[in-house]
């Protein structure tokens, strides 16, 4: 089986580190950063295991089940790193989906959000995916994904607006067809 940190050349990483160690002006060597490039290096590895997995595999152990009533998982707390800066944003997916015969345990969604998570993402795909996730390995009547996330390249560099949340989503089969079930969804994710 393969592990989540084959293929993530650490001593790689940990190379390019001190490199730019250097060329800030430090020294690599110091006591402080010694240690730092392997550190950062095994960082990388943890933050984009997730390019080496496939959410779907998680998304298929599931059970035969006649319930058709949605189903609404909120509040998964993710973290990420956005391909633009690598700075982390971070926050909260509301998965809801209608079973067609199949269900999920609901630690299977939020390990399938990990997984995309833990790869170079932008928030607007992260959702998509992990909307088509569950509908390629459920098949289910229809998906509905939000997702609210800070994100640090806005809060700590550029604009500097610590704070704002970008919220995103994406809908498939029923929940884009049909407003009352699009609607019922928000209105479990937003607690009314």
């Amino acid at each position: 089986m393969t592990t989540p940190t084959t293929g993530i050349d650490k001593q790689r990483i940990a190379g390019a580190v001190r490199e730019i160690i250097e060329a800030i002006g430090e020294d690599p060597s110091r006591e402080g950063l010694a240690d730092t490039p392997q550190r950062i290096a095994q960082m990388y590895a943890d933050l984009f295991s997730g390019l080496l997995q496939d959410p779907r595999e998680v998304l298929s152990r599931s059970f035969e089940e006649e319930h058709r009533e949605m189903v609404v998982l909120k509040n998964i707390p993710f973290y990420s790193l956005c391909e633009h800066h690598f700075r982390p944003f971070h926050g909260r997916a509301h998965v809801g989906y209608v079973p067609d015969g199949r269900i999920v345990g609901v630690s299977k969604i939020a390990r399938a959000i990990e997984i995309l998570a833990r790869r170079p993402q932008m928030q607007e795909r992260l959702t998509g995916q992990v909307a088509d996730a569950i509908m390629e390995a459920l098949r289910p009547d229809g998906v509905a994904v939000v997702i609210e996330a800070e994100h640090l390249c806005l809060s700590m560099r550029g604009a500097q607006k610590p704070g704002a949340v970008m919220v995103t989503s994406a809908t498939r089969g029923g929940f884009r067809r049909r407003g009352v079930t699009r609607s019922e969804f928000l209105s479990l994710v937003q607690g009314r």
